[in-house]
């Protein structure tokens, strides 16, 4: 079978068999891949933890017919056993980790400002120089805009006219002006909206001097902007405490 390298982060992971895992990767090159570990879950077995959800990754594959095969396991970088240490951290980091695998749909398909998107924000989750939740909000902003539902926080997403605006409504795309607002849109504080702008293009001085009830309000509306472009809800935020 043919061979080839890639770098990957590891989105979960399944039992197959009595010993082995089909492994749910992001990888640079390939985007989305399942491959099988071999024997992953004996005790005996050499791939230790490299493998395990959130695991930054150097891999050798086989080509399979159907899931390729993992011959060779390097860490990169051990965010699993970082995250693990702190339990709003990891489970902010489950929520990135499911965000990716629904974002990046076709398997095989290069996928790379997610790749490198999601090994960014793990490695900011991990280092704790910025809040989790904090964190959380600006990856899930900035995969949405990869993934080519980009929100508007400074002009009307309908006419164009700059802000600031008082409405927000998530299935219109980002705020709204007076004469364009939508029934049932949301009327943040101005200083929330100027938050989410600030999430959304990695400004944290802004974000630190938020109140925190304005960075409530805005993790609020990310979780109400990426519920409506996702269309369901992501199982693993019922975990994260938003505040």
């Amino acid at each position: 079978m043919p061979l080839y390298r890639d770098e990957a982060v590891v989105l979960r992971t399944h039992k197959l068999g009595e010993a082995d895992r089909i492994i749910t990767l992001l990888t640079r090159q390939r985007g989305k891949v399942r491959a099988v570990a071999k024997g992953v879950r004996r005790t005996t077995s050499r791939w230790g933890s490299r493998l395990e959800p959130f695991a930054h990754v150097d891999l050798q594959l086989a080509e399979g017919r159907s899931l390729d095969v993992i011959t060779q396991a390097e860490t990169l970088d051990p965010f699993n056993s970082r995250l693990g240490m702190d339990y709003d951290r990891y489970t902010a980091g489950t929520v990135m980790l499911e965000t990716a695998d629904r974002l990046v749909t076709e398997e095989g398909e290069p996928a790379v400002q997610q790749f490198l998107l999601l090994v960014g924000g793990l490695r900011v989750m991990a280092t704790g120089q910025h809040g989790a939740k904090q964190v959380l909000d600006s990856y899930l902003l900035r995969s949405l805009s990869v993934a080519g539902y980009a929100p508007s926080f400074d002009h009307c997403v309908q006419c164009g006219v700059e802000g600031p605006h008082r409405f927000f409504n998530p299935s219109a795309g980002g705020v709204l002006c007076t004469s364009d607002k939508l029934p049932g849109s949301a009327t943040p504080a101005a200083e929330t909206v100027l938050v989410l702008g600030a999430l959304l293009v990695g400004d944290w001085p802004v974000v630190h001097a938020a109140d925190p009830r304005h960075l409530r309000e805005a993790s609020n509306l990310v979780s109400a902007y990426l519920a409506w472009h996702l269309e369901r809800g992501l199982r693993s935020m019922a975990y994260v405490e938003r505040y």
